[in-house]
């Protein structure tokens, strides 16, 4: 017996042979990695003007780590647009490296390897959205800490208000990336 039931909009419940399984829902829809990453693709190119290649090789390293950590494909899609505008070998003035700018001195423990490597940066990036979501409890307080830091966002007002605009800006391009994909 394979029943599938919707559980809010986020997960897919299947009982097969007695047995829970609980999968996560992507806002790219159901099918294969490959599938949800070749709409994905097709989804940063327009969105973002990234090019194909950079596209097709980053869309499925995205969608793995989405069902790895359980977050939107889409905001990682956006929070990459924000951080490096998918380029791979940036580095910001503040020592952060790659596409989800990771700042490889506060995250060594957590994600030891080349930063600079699309996998390891991607995983590492996505890895740091679930953590900071959890402690946070919401996807735009998540943000702003991973823009500030949880200690800057909680003591500092200016820090705080900069977290927002931050979180405020991923949110608008994960918008633009949605309405890209409704369209298509």
């Amino acid at each position: 017996m394979n029943t599938p039931f919707l559980f809010n909009h986020f997960f897919k419940i299947s009982l097969i042979s007695s047995v829970l399984f609980i999968t996560a829902c992507s806002s790219l829809g159901g099918g294969s990695v490959q599938k949800r990453a070749t709409k994905l693709s097709a989804g940063i190119q327009q969105a973002y003007r990234v090019t194909p290649s950079t596209a097709d090789r980053i869309a499925p390293i995205i969608v793995q780590n989405a069902d790895r950590y359980n977050v939107d494909p889409l905001l990682i899609a956006a929070t990459i647009r924000q951080e490096s505008s998918y380029r791979s070998n940036v580095t910001s003035s503040a020592g952060a490296v790659g596409l989800t700018q990771v700042i490889p001195r506060y995250w060594q423990q957590s994600c030891p390897g080349n930063l600079y490597d699309e996998s390891i940066n991607i995983q590492c990036g996505t890895h740091i959205l679930a953590k900071y979501e959890q402690s946070a409890g919401s996807w735009k307080k998540a943000l702003a800490y991973y823009n500030v830091g949880p200690t800057n966002y909680e003591n500092n007002r200016k820090m705080k208000r900069q977290g927002k605009r931050y979180a405020k800006q991923v949110k608008q391009h994960e918008k633009m990336l949605k309405r890209v994909l409704n369209a298509s």
